[in-house]
C-alpha cells in the first residue's frame, strides 16, 4: 500500500511539473512600463554655472581661464565684499569653475532632493575634496527650478612628484548625491480630459496592437484603442486616486513584443558588430582586398545546408557550417584578423548588392 502511494505522488509530481511551465507566462513576455510610457510623465533638463572651492592647489589657473576669477569677484560683490585690485588679476589655485547638471523628475515638489554632476570648465586639475558654493539651476525657460550646494564626490584619485604622474578614472567630474533642492515644481499634465495616452519607446504597429488587446483584455473591452503606430489611448477614472492604482495595475500587464526589423549595428571605432535574431544573408561573394567572402545558399531540398567560405591571399580557408547567416561571416572574418575597416566595406558591399537582408547602421 505505501509502495502505490509513493509511485502515485511520483507520478502527480511527474504530471505537476509538465503542467506548470504550460500555465506559467510566456519568458518573452514583457511589462507595459517596460515598452511604454506615459505622455507628459518626463524629466526635464537643469544646468548652472558656479564654483567649487576648497581644492588642494588643483583649482584652475585663473591667469588663463578669466572667467573664473571674473565669478569670484561678482560671487564677492555679491556678499558685500570690494575688491581693490581687478578680479583677473587674482592668482587662485583653489577655485574651479564648474558646470552642474541635473535632471528634474516628474511630479518633483519643492523640497526634494535630486542628485547633480559637477563638471570642470577650466583647467583644474582635480575637483577632489572640493566644495560648491550656492548655485541655481534653471530649465529651457531660463526660470530657476533647484539650488545646488554641497561637497563635490570624485570617484577618481590622482598622485604626481616631479615629472612622473599617475590618475586612477576621471578627476574633472563628480557627482553631489542629493545635492540640489526643488524650488519650483513642474506642471505635469496626467493625460487629457478622460484619456491616458501611452507613447511606445519605438514605433510598431505589431506591439501597439498587442498593447490594445493585452489592456483591453485585462481592464474591459473599450478601454485603450490605438491612434497610430506609437500612440495607444486609454480610457482612464476621473478621480486622480483610482487614476494612479489603473494606471499601476495597467503598467504591470504583460505584452508580447513583435521582433523589430533586422538590423546590424557597426562601430568603426570600437570594432564592435551587434546584429539581432532576423538578421539573415543570401548567396553572395565578396571580394575586399586580399581577402574574399562567398556565401552559398544550400540546396533544403537535398538537406545540404549553406555553407560560408572566407579565403585570404595566404590561403587559408574556413569552412562555417550551419545556416548562412551575418554572425558566421564575422567570426570567420575575426579569425583571419580582419580590422573593424575591412569587415565595414564588407557589409556595405553586401547591403548594395542586395546579399545583406537587414538595416545596416553605423554609428
Amino acid at each position: 500500500m505505501k509502495q502505490q502511494s509513493g509511485n502515485w505522488f511520483r507520478r502527480a509530481a511527474i504530471v505537476a511539473a509538465c503542467i506548470l511551465p504550460l500555465a506559467a507566462p510566456p519568458a518573452w513576455a514583457e511589462r507595459i512600463k517596460d515598452l511604454a510610457s506615459i505622455q507628459g510623465v518626463r524629466n526635464n533638463q537643469l544646468i548652472g554655472y558656479g564654483i567649487v572651492v576648497g581644492l588642494d592647489n588643483t583649482g584652475d589657473q585663473t591667469t588663463q581661464t578669466p572667467f573664473t576669477s571674473q565669478a569670484i569677484g561678482n560671487m564677492l560683490s555679491q556678499m558685500g565684499v570690494t575688491l581693490s585690485t581687478d578680479p583677473t588679476k587674482l592668482q587662485l589655485k583653489n577655485v574651479a569653475a564648474v558646470m552642474i547638471t541635473a535632471n528634474l523628475p516628474p511630479f518633483a515638489r519643492p523640497g526634494q532632493a535630486i542628485d547633480v554632476t559637477v563638471s570642470s570648465m577650466g583647467n583644474a586639475k582635480s575637483l577632489r575634496g572640493g566644495t560648491l558654493v550656492m548655485t541655481p539651476l534653471k530649465g529651457a525657460d531660463g526660470q530657476v527650478y533647484a539650488m545646488a550646494q554641497g561637497n563635490v564626490l570624485v570617484g577618481g584619485a590622482g598622485a604626481s612628484a616631479g615629472a612622473s604622474k599617475v590618475t586612477v578614472n576621471h578627476l574633472s567630474a563628480g557627482r553631489i548625491p542629493s545635492g540640489a533642492t526643488v524650488e519650483r515644481a513642474v506642471p505635469t499634465a496626467l493625460g487629457q480630459g478622460g484619456f491616458i495616452y501611452y507613447e511606445l519607446a519605438q514605433t510598431d504597429f505589431g506591439t501597439a496592437q498587442n498593447v490594445v488587446d493585452a489592456i483591453n483584455a485585462a481592464m474591459g473591452q473599450g478601454t485603450a484603442q490605438a491612434v497610430d503606430g506609437r500612440r495607444i489611448a486609454v480610457r482612464a477614472p476621473e478621480d486622480s486616486d483610482s487614476r494612479v492604482a489603473f494606471l499601476g495595475r495597467i503598467d504591470n500587464i504583460d505584452v508580447r513584443a513583435v521582433a523589430g526589423i533586422a538590423r546590424v549595428i557597426v562601430n568603426p571605432r570600437t570594432g564592435s558588430v551587434v546584429m539581432n535574431q532576423k538578421v539573415t544573408l543570401d548567396p553572395c561573394a565578396v571580394a575586399h582586398g586580399n581577402l574574399s567572402v562567398v556565401v552559398d545558399g544550400g540546396q533544403p531540398a537535398f538537406g545540404q545546408g549553406p555553407d560560408i567560405q572566407v579565403n585570404q591571399a595566404a590561403g587559408s580557408l574556413i569552412n562555417v557550417k550551419a545556416g548562412a547567416n551575418l554572425a558566421d561571416v564575422v567570426k570567420a572574418l575575426n579569425a583571419l584578423g580582419a580590422n573593424p575597416l575591412d569587415l565595414l566595406a564588407i557589409l556595405q558591399a553586401m547591403k548594395a548588392a542586395g546579399s545583406l537582408r537587414a538595416e545596416l547602421e553605423v554609428i
